[in-house]
């Protein structure tokens, strides 16, 4: 058996954890520089508020109905969400951390010892929110996608209530019949569009159709979600979550930019950003993109990008650093007001299984990096960094609704009087 447990709507119940006058109000969380709607609690939903909008069109609605604006504050998610996967762990010995705020367990031998998955569901329920009070639901399937599609259940349905298990046909058959194929875990915007047009609207129809024939219209991928609909295995914890192909860091300045030292920094920083998720997921990249650009409502807009080939696929951050003062002079313009700029790593290799190169030795500096990533965690992800990275706020976007970092800054801890 397996079970995925998520937050409902993370980033606002996150919100809403230390701050208890908000607690029963409709909440919503801006994206970076303020910029659109990532995230509404369910009072939020209930009064239509769609996600993805941008901020200034439904401002004057949202004032409207009272709703309260929070900037995207990743400190105090990230530590949330470290909380609540460490009381997840408790309930199984095998766990697989998907993204920021859901994660699949595995039950290896539990049938003998859990009488009640629907119960043990709630136990959960009501443990991460007794420790985080972070609300969350859980899905129990014989497979982690029918374990998807019964967290949807718990959380979607009209008759959700937190807990929904998949245990024999019946209860497969009465998910997978309520749940629109668009929702149906590996399925997109577009392959949804297409499978309408043939017929298939709900995941029950996906999953009666003959998965060797989808393969063929498809792809195997496909294949596999139809076998996993029906109750047959084929994802594995590798394959639940691949290795990114591509990593980007990339962000809209705060305010414009015009100085050169200011700009070169910026991407610095960026460098920094790519090269510890490279190393993160054991990663090397041959090739790097390095890009700046003013905004395109401006007059006189000034696009400038280089691509890079490494002699030697790298993660290392004073490299990449190296590849951007190669080209900097090219790439800034005096007098150009920059609205953003990013960097960006492709042509990924497997750390393991790195080619050497007879003419060209690598400048990758590892230990010096790990001893790096050791500090940034242990004391933030600022404590150490390249003496060209960014040394002030100058440029960070905007974030004019930012809520306390509860968790993370000394100033802001929550302080209790007693009387």
């Amino acid at each position: 058996m397996y079970a995925l447990v998520d937050a409902t709507s993370f980033y606002a119940s996150a919100e809403q954890v230390f701050d208890l006058s908000i607690r029963k109000k409709p909440v919503v969380v801006l994206s970076n520089n303020d910029g659109c709607i990532v995230a509404a609690s369910p009072e939020a939903k209930i009064l239509g508020i769609p996600k993805f909008e941008p901020y200034f069109k439904l401002k004057h609605v949202l004032e409207q109905h009272g709703v309260i604006i929070r900037s995207s504050n990743y400190e105090l998610y990230a530590d949330l969400s470290e909380k609540m996967m460490n009381t997840i762990s408790q309930f199984s010995d095998q766990q697989y951390v998907y993204s920021i705020d859901e994660a699949f367990l595995k039950f290896d031998g539990y049938t003998s010892l859990i009488n009640n998955w629907y119960n043990y569901g709630q136990l959960i329920r009501r443990t991460v929110w007794r420790t985080t009070k972070l609300p969350v639901g859980v899905g129990f399937g014989p497979t982690p996608t029918l374990a998807k599609a019964a967290n949807h259940a718990a959380k979607k349905f009209s008759d959700a209530t937190g807990v929904a298990v998949i245990e024999d046909e019946q209860t497969r058959k009465a998910i997978l019949k309520r749940m629109p194929v668009s929702d149906v875990w590996g399925v997109g915007r577009r392959l949804s569009k297409k499978l309408t047009l043939m017929g298939i609207n709900t995941a029950l129809d996906l999953a009666n159709q003959s998965p060797r024939h989808m393969r063929t219209q498809f792809s195997v991928v496909l294949e596999r979600t139809i076998e996993e609909l029906n109750g047959n295995k084929c994802l594995t914890w590798d394959e639940v979550k691949q290795r990114k192909k591509e990593i980007y860091s990339t962000r809209s300045f705060g305010e414009r930019i015009t100085q050169a030292d200011a700009l070169k920094a910026a991407l610095i920083t960026h460098c920094s950003i790519v090269t510890k998720k490279l190393r993160r997921q054991k990663s090397l990249a041959k090739r790097i993109i390095i890009f700046a650009h003013s905004s395109p409502f401006e007059t006189g807009f000034f696009k400038k990008s280089f691509i890079t080939s490494l002699p030697v696929a790298s993660c290392d951050s004073m490299v990449f650093a190296n590849a951007v003062n190669e080209v900097f002079a090219e790439l800034y313009q005096p007098g150009v007001r920059y609205y953003k700029a990013g960097i960006g790593a492709f042509e990924l290799e497997d750390d393991n299984f790195l080619q050497a190169d007879m003419f060209n030795e690598s400048n990758d500096k590892p230990e010096l990096m790990s001893v790096l990533d050791e500090i940034n965690k242990r004391y933030g992800v600022t404590a150490a960094r390249l003496g060209s990275e960014v040394q002030n706020s100058d440029w960070a976007m905007k974030r004019e609704f930012l809520s306390p970092r509860y968790t993370t800054r000394w100033t802001d801890i929550p302080l209790i009087y007693c009387e």
